[in-house]
C-alpha cells in the first residue's frame, strides 16, 4: 500500500532532509505534495529521480492528504495543523507549537512509540537536543531507574536553520552575512539561546527540561541544562551526568546501551574511539561514549551523547514516526 504525503516547508533545510529521508527509507509514496511559502511556491524539488513543483500552502492544501509532515515554524503549524487533521491527515509537527500540549503526544518511537497511537490527528517532534538525550536515558532509566539528569550541550549551528548556517559560513569567509540570524557573530564563537522573560534559563533549556519529562513519563524527574550553541555543522553534543535510582555498574551500562535500538556505542578512549559530530554528521543513530563513572557521588555515570540534529534530531525522528504508524495501521 502507497500513501499520499505531504512536506509543508519542504525548500527549507529540515523539509529537504525529510524529503531524503523519504528516499532512503523507502516509504511508499504515491503521491507527493510539497508546500511553502507564496515565496517558494514554483520551485522545483527533486524526489526519487522527479522533479516535484512547490505548491503553496493553503487551508485547501490538505485533501487527501493522509500524512503531513511539517517544519515550517511555530505559527504555521499553529494555524495549519488542526486543518490538516480536519482534512483527514495526521500532522506530525516539528515545530514547538504543539509539544506540552497536553492532547498532543510528543513522541520518539525508540522511547514511547506508544503514545503516537493515542494521537488526536496532531503529533509533536520533540526539540532535537531532547530526542537524542531520551534515546539515551530509557534504556538505562529501565534498567537502573533515573534519579537525576544534569546535561550540557555542544549544539551546532544547523539547529537554528539555513540562516544560521548561511551566517556562520560567510563569516568564515570574512563577509557580512546578508540576514544575520544571530546579534553575536558565530564564526569562532559560542551562543546562548534566547533568554525566557524573567527567566535565568533560555527558551532551549526549558523545552529540554520540560519535553525530557513528559517522553519519558516522569514529570518529577530533577533535571537541569546548559545549552549553547557551537560553530559546528554536522551533529550536536551533549555532556550528561545521570545520578540513578539502583546501583549501576559500567560493564552493564554499556551493555544496556549497546542493545539499545538506535544507539551506537564508541567508548574506547584508549583507542581513540569515542564519537564526535563528524562521526554523527548524515547518521540516524545516536552515538554514545565516554561512559565513566561520576567520582563525586555513587550511582552515577557519565555519557557524552552525539547525533545529526538535522535527520535524528528532526526529519529522520518525523519520518520514523510515520513508518510507526504506518506499520501499525494507523494511517
Amino acid at each position: 500500500m502507497s500513501y499520499s504525503i505531504a512536506v509543508v516547508g519542504a525548500t527549507g533545510l529540515v523539509g529537504r532532509t525529510m524529503l531524503q529521508v523519504l528516499e532512503e527509507r523507502n516509504i511508499p509514496v504515491d503521491r507527493l505534495t510539497l508546500l511553502a511559502s507564496k515565496n517558494s511556491a514554483g520551485k522545483k524539488v527533486k524526489f526519487r529521480g522527479k522533479n516535484h513543483t512547490v505548491q503553496e500552502l493553503t487551508p485547501d492544501s490538505f485533501a487527501g492528504v493522509q500524512i503531513a509532515l511539517f517544519s515550517a515554524g511555530g505559527s504555521v503549524s499553529r494555524h495549519y495543523c488542526p486543518i490538516a487533521a480536519a482534512a483527514g491527515a495526521v500532522a506530525i509537527d516539528n515545530s514547538s507549537a504543539w509539544r506540552m500540549d497536553k492532547k498532543v503526544p510528543l513522541v520518539v518511537p525508540e522511547v514511547n512509540p506508544d503514545a503516537a497511537l493515542k494521537h488526536r490527528g496532531i503529533i509533536a517532534n520533540p526539540n532535537c537536543s531532547t530526542i537524542q538525550l531520551v534515546v539515551a536515558l530509557k534504556p538505562l532509566h529501565e534498567a537502573f531507574g533515573l534519579k537525576r539528569v544534569v546535561v550540557s550541550t555542544y549544539q551546532a549551528i544547523s539547529g537554528a536553520g539555513q540562516s544560521g548556517v548561511d551566517q556562520l559560513m560567510a563569516e568564515l569567509k570574512g563577509k557580512p552575512p546578508a540576514k544575520p540570524k544571530f546579534s553575536r557573530p558565530a564564526a569562532f564563537n559560542t551562543i546562548f539561546h534566547s533568554f525566557l522573560d524573567g527567566s535565568d534559563y533560555t527558551e532551549e533549556e526549558n523545552k529540554m527540561m520540560n519535553e525530557t519529562r513528559k517522553i519519558m513519563g516522569l514529570p518529577k524527574l530533577a533535571t537541569t541544562m546548559t545549552c549553547v550553541r557551537i560553530p559546528t555543522l554536522a551533529a550536536h553534543a551533549e555532556s550528561v551526568n545521570v545520578e540513578f535510582e539502583q546501583p549501576v555498574t559500567l560493564a552493564k551500562a554499556r551493555k544496556v546501551l549497546e542493545r539499545a535500538e538506535g544507539i551506537v556505542v564508541m567508548d574506547s578512549p584508549a583507542a581513540d574511539n569515542y564519537p564526535t559530530v563528524l562521526d554523527a554528521g548524515g547518521r540516524d543513530e545516536v552515538f554514545v561514549g565516554r561512559i565513566r563513572r561520576d567520582a563525586s557521588q555513587p550511582n552515577t555515570l557519565n555519557l557524552w551523547v552525539v547525533a545529526d540534529n538535522v535527520r535524528k534530531g528532526a526529519a529522520t525522528n518525523a519520518v520514523q514516526i510515520a513508518e510507526l504508524l504506518i506499520r501499525e495501521g494507523r494511517v
